[in-house]
């Protein structure tokens, strides 16, 4: 058996009144998360720690912000073809880390719902999905709540 590990990170600015997605979970929140496709920051970590695994370049090669078929795209849709193009290498996904660096709201309340999310566009049990959130502290862009942070981990095999 072989055995890979890919990283992923993302960040995404916070605007005010615009639609906040995380893990393909909308969050009641007085701003959200901006970018070319619903801007899920820990969805898009999670793709590139897939895509990097298996040495498949990164997010924005597959999906540029440049290519209007990719905007307003649900993030999720983005992972699906990511395990798509993971599993036409011979590859399967072992499980997934993931840490969000976000100020407020909480995350807490929406992780079951992140991880099912996830677990439907990878095909993974719940069991096998760890989703994790920190502050910042109140420091910097995070903790002023200008943006957010996202990383991940993700184990592969074959």
């Amino acid at each position: 058996m072989k055995i890979k590990v890919g990283f992923g990170f993302d960040v995404h600015q916070l605007r005010e009144n615009h639609p906040f997605i995380i893990g393909g979970v909308q969050l009641e929140h007085h701003s959200g998360a901006f970018g070319h496709s619903d801007a899920d920051v820990l969805v898009h970590a999670i793709c590139d720690a897939v895509l990097g695994a298996a040495n498949l370049e990164d997010i924005g090669y597959h999906f540029p912000n440049t290519d209007p078929q990719w905007k307003d795209i649900r993030s999720t849709i983005l992972l699906e073809h990511c395990v798509k193009l993971l599993k036409e290498k011979g590859w399967e996904i072992g499980n997934i880390d993931a840490m969000l660096c976000i100020e407020a709201p909480k995350i807490k309340p929406y992780i079951s719902e992140m991880k099912n999310n996830i677990s439907l566009a990878t095909g993974l049990s719940t069991d096998d999905i760890s989703i994790k959130a920190t502050t910042n502290e109140t420091m910097g862009f995070i903790g002023r709540e200008e943006g957010l942070v996202a990383y991940a981990v993700c184990l592969i095999t074959k």
